[in-house]
């Protein structure tokens, strides 16, 4: 006979609860096992949108010119016999520069001179005579030819008189030619020739030059489309636009002048106009030659909206921004900018004030992504982390 086999009861319900453990895992896995983690927030330098008053500049590139240059020239020819300056000197109109030999023209004038006393000596003499003749001529005693020759004598003598003044008159301005002077204000530069030399008028290089720097000049460049804007605005404001000259890689300052012209012609090769503006260049930081950066100052936007330049990114529809949104997401905004100067670049539209937006890190941001802004040291050393991972654009 076989024998059954007794399974307690308590034992089957324990396999049983095993196994339907055991197949519901397998057909409804946990969703947490499948759910993606969460990405970290995203380290960023962020900035405010400011509202201020913004100046709008036109920019052009110019050079310094000097307001006035003077080559001093001998007028007459003679010997150098003394040099009065010195090589970079700063000079007034009518300072001594070089002395000419002057002992020939002054023989001319002692010369002349001589021939005046004599002349006016005669002169007394035939005065003398004549009116001796008029009173014997009177009496009948004087024949009226002899009054006529010597009214004649008096007035020959008369002549001779103003010709030997006239001579002695210009022996003393070639006399005054032996004086080399400076005609204006300036700086003189590389001397040309030396003590002991022949100067005539006929040295094209001449003593020296002076050149006038205080005030200065400077003439720069912009595209003709901005003449409709300069005019309107000189018409509007009635008093001269101001002009700051800076370095060329736009970090100083040099002076700030006044705009003194528009030229009368637009520069067909080139599609410009040219202007001129003058400085007072206290300092001497504006030289002739110089190459500088002018901006024109058009007119000044009031409450005007800026950040700073880094936040402006080009994309292929045109420049945006990311904006940081409340809850630390961060969006693209397309923005229109009016001008960038100083590193900070002015908003036309696309941002309000107050709002946050990107300045450093924006190459790791896609739209969306949450972000942890940065502050103090720690944004400074993501920024400059940043200028090394970048990739190059």
């Amino acid at each position: 006979m076989k024998k059954k086999v007794i399974i307690p009861a308590g034992l089957l319900t324990a396999v049983l609860a095993v196994g339907g453990l055991l197949y519901f895992t397998h057909t409804h896995p946990l969703e947490k096992a499948d759910a993606a983690p969460t990405p970290p927030a995203v380290p960023i330098v962020a900035g405010t949108v400011a509202q201020h008053d913004v100046p709008i500049y036109l920019t052009g590139v110019g050079t310094v010119i000097a307001y006035n240059t003077d080559v001093v020239r001998a007028q007459i020819q003679g010997q150098i016999i003394s040099i009065n300056f010195t090589e970079g000197q700063t000079v007034h109109a009518g300072d001594l520069l070089a002395q000419i030999d002057p002992r020939p023209y002054q023989a001319l004038i002692d010369q002349y001179t001589g021939n005046l006393e004599r002349d006016q000596a005669q002169l007394i003499n035939a005065q003398a005579n004549l009116t001796r003749y008029t009173t014997l001529g009177a009496k009948g005693w004087a024949t009226p030819q002899l009054l006529e020759t010597q009214k004649a004598q008096v007035g020959e003598l008369q002549a001779a008189i103003k010709a030997d003044q006239a001579l002695i008159d210009a022996a003393k301005v070639q006399l005054s030619y032996t004086r080399l002077t400076s005609p204006i204000d300036g700086v003189v530069g590389i001397r040309q020739i030396d003590v002991g030399n022949i100067i005539s008028p006929s040295n094209t290089n001449g003593l020296v030059v002076v050149t006038q720097l205080d005030p200065i000049s400077l003439i720069f460049t912009l595209p003709e489309t901005n003449l409709p804007q300069i005019e309107q605005q000189q018409q509007t404001t009635k008093t001269p636009l101001t002009v700051l000259a800076y370095t060329q890689d736009d970090t100083t300052l040099l002076d700030q002048g006044v705009l003194g012209l528009v030229n009368n012609e637009i520069l067909q090769t080139t599609g410009s106009i040219q202007l001129k503006a003058n400085f007072p260049n206290k300092s001497r930081r504006l030289w002739p030659g110089q190459l500088v950066n002018a901006r024109l100052l058009l007119n000044t936007r009031h409450n005007g909206l800026t950040v700073p330049a880094a936040v402006v990114q080009q994309g292929t529809k045109g420049p945006y921004a990311y904006v940081v949104n409340p809850d630390n997401t961060v969006a693209i905004r397309s923005i229109k900018v009016a001008q960038i100067s100083d590193g900070q670049a002015l908003i036309d539209s696309g941002l309000e004030a107050n709002e946050q937006v990107v300045v450093d890190g924006q190459y790791k941001l896609q739209p969306g992504a949450h972000v942890k802004m940065l502050h103090g040291k720690a944004a400074q050393e993501a920024a400059a982390q940043d200028a090394l991972q970048a990739p190059i654009p």
